[in-house]
């Protein structure tokens, strides 16, 4: 995060002629501090060798770009938005010009019993801009979530809430709102800036059992810094051959295939 350093005016106010000093200090009480604003604000960009979002490829093997702002209030209430270049809608001709993937988020968070279990309640917004092919539905999903942790542990649900999910059709061509995904999560602090995580999820696709599948992920963190570089590996059981055109052969691209991804990341 960029820190930056402020002289205080209690070193001109050291160097004053003593008498000058003690007169000041007579004529006018001590300045009380500001009280600490409830409103934060944080930026980060992210380069990252490929974008893998649920264990799914998104940008075919290549780099990402990815960016976001935060917004929090002390209350626990937040607010956000995230976005990252992706390629998977175009190399399915899914979509055309849909080269970006924009998130917008908010809800409410807090801890309790001393500080060791928390919560996290929200929605989210995933929107892809592009001109679709006919009779194609958008991929743009929203999703309620609901989170409980413990220490480094967390357990989050999200359901979908839109008519489908990232343009997921039912087995009949119907709609998949209902579908969700279960994700259980731990990230541990070791020290010294250093950093592991592991992940293991499930998305389910409601009426389409052939695209539910599950995945998992374990990677390792190290603040160098001016920003956090990371190394992570991931899988899925949704391998295919694209010899079939399965669910995850993506524009001729195995996507559900074990993929180590290197990322660096700056907080502002």
């Amino acid at each position: 995060m960029l820190k930056k350093s402020l002289i205080s005016t209690a070193v001109a106010a050291a160097l004053m002629v003593p008498a000058l000093s003690a007169f000041a200090a007579d004529a006018a009480p001590a300045a009380e501090a500001a009280p600490a604003s409830p409103h934060t604000f944080t930026a980060n960009v992210t380069l990252a060798s490929e974008y893998i979002y649920r264990g799914i490829a998104q940008t075919r093997g290549n780099p990402a770009i990815q960016g976001g702002f935060d917004y929090s209030h002390a209350s626990g209430l937040y607010a956000g938005t995230w976005a990252s270049s992706i390629s998977w809608l175009g190399d399915t001709a899914a979509a055309s010009g849909a080269g970006m993937e924009w998130d917008i988020y908010g809800g409410y968070k807090n801890s309790f019993a001393g500080g060791d279990w928390n919560y996290d309640v929200g929605v989210l917004t995933y929107n892809y801009p592009g001109h679709y092919a006919a009779g194609i539905p958008r991929a743009d999903t929203t999703e309620l979530y609901g989170q409980i942790g413990y220490k480094w542990l967390t357990l989050k649900y999200s359901h979908v809430v839109s008519s489908h999910i990232f343009g997921w059709t039912s087995t009949t061509g119907g709609k998949t709102d209902g579908s969700g995904y279960l994700d259980l999560s731990g990230s541990y602090d070791l020290g010294n800036g250093w950093g592991v995580a592991a992940h293991v999820g499930h998305q389910r696709i409601k009426d389409r059992a052939t695209a539910s599948y599950s995945d998992w992920k374990l990677g390792v963190t190290k603040d160098v810094g001016f920003g956090v570089v990371g190394l992570a590996y991931t899988d899925t059981n949704a391998k295919d051959t694209c010899s079939k055109g399965e669910d995850y052969c993506l524009g001729g691209y195995e996507a559900g295939k074990g993929t180590a991804v290197l990322s660096f990341t700056k907080t502002f």
